[in-house]
């Protein structure tokens, strides 16, 4: 059975990203349409080696006779447009930050808690954030073996995190650093390029940011509740891959050997970890890779039953566009998008 899906957003670094993935997963499409907004209409996007599409309008698109909305036009645009698509029959899988907190919207990591899925009542499921997911992916076996009870986690992200403007500007700052022109900062609150920035999205009144707050919220509702998660969020001047060092305190005693050998058995962990020159992930290993990858894994000794590694994996495709359809897989896997098509098509 074949799926008609609409990448909305498509021009932007993940929904791009979308449409590389659906191609390279053989996600069985009978139909792709590429949309974003008005400006863009008429501009040519890559579907596959062969196919080329060319960007229809938003706004004025009917989803009636639409499978699945793969989302990610930013969270104001969703806000309309997912309710509409979801009013016409169409499954939204949106990866905004809009819908991930409202308690009858899903918010699915398939390898974590694919069951939620069954709670799709509104016809959206949200993907969550990109740090969370890859955080998650490495925490749900360790959670199953020895059950968490606190997480500090310090994550180091990288600027495609921001977009393509944010990948500009990296760019833009480096090129310009080698020829003595001052950094002009659009997108950062500093200069990115050669820095650091300790500061992802909002600020909120007990003063973390909104990054912080959405690591800790959205483990809690993918994970579980009762997980306590403080987290400090950094950009870094690297183009693609997010990494985090992850501090975790659990109920129950915990061994290296016995967490290396959950984490190996895990889906969609890789863990590479021979504590040597080299024998550990960076950003730039993971770039291309659809893998959380976890290294340096150690007993923290300041506290009973703690543990530490280093967790990374590329933002834009585990952290966003990936998830995105192994929600899609997943869904038809377990019947729901195909129940929903063949209602909509006796009606």
């Amino acid at each position: 059975m074949g799926y008609r899906v609409a990448v909305v957003g498509a021009t932007g670094a993940v929904g791009r990203e979308m449409l590389k993935t659906l191609a390279e997963r053989k996600f069985p499409v009978t139909e792709v349409v590429a949309l974003a907004s008005a400006r863009s209409v008429g501009q040519e996007i890559s579907f596959g080696d062969k196919d080329v599409l060319k960007v229809k309008n938003l706004d004025t698109f009917d989803f009636t006779g639409w499978d699945i909305g793969l989302f990610s036009p930013g969270a104001a645009i969703s806000a309309v447009h997912a309710p509409r698509a979801a009013a016409a029959g169409c499954i939204v899988i949106d990866n905004t930050s809009q819908f991930r907190m409202e308690p009858d919207v899903p918010l699915v990591v398939p390898e974590v808690n694919p069951q939620a899925l069954l709670k799709a009542k509104r016809g959206i499921i949200a993907n969550p954030n990109c740090s969370t997911i890859q955080m998650v992916v490495a925490l749900k076996p360790l959670h199953d073996k020895y059950k968490i009870k606190r997480v500090v986690v310090s994550t180091y992200q990288s600027v495609s995190g921001a977009g393509k403007e944010g990948m500009d500007e990296l760019y833009t700052q480096t090129k310009g650093s080698f020829v003595n022109d001052p950094a002009r900062t659009e997108i950062f609150t500093k200069q990115i390029a050669f820095n650091c920035i300790p500061h992802i999205d909002k600020f909120m009144d007990d003063g973390a940011t909104k990054e912080e707050w959405k690591m800790a919220v959205e483990t809690r509702k993918i994970l579980d509740p009762d997980i306590k998660v403080i987290a400090t969020c950094v950009r870094v001047p690297v183009f693609i891959g997010h990494a985090e060092a992850v501090n975790v305190e659990f109920e129950n005693p915990v061994t290296v050997a016995g967490a290396r050998a959950a984490l190996r058995d895990a889906p969609g962990v890789v863990v590479m970890d021979t504590r040597e020159d080299g024998g550990y992930i960076t950003p730039l290993d993971c770039q291309g890779e659809d893998a959380t990858y976890v290294s340096r894994i150690r007993l923290d000794p300041t506290v009973e039953n703690g543990l530490v590694f280093w967790c990374v994996s590329d933002n834009l495709r585990k952290g966003a566009a990936l998830n995105a359809i192994q929600i899609a897989e997943t869904m038809v896997a377990m019947g729901l998008i195909g129940k929903k098509t063949a209602a909509t098509a006796a009606e």
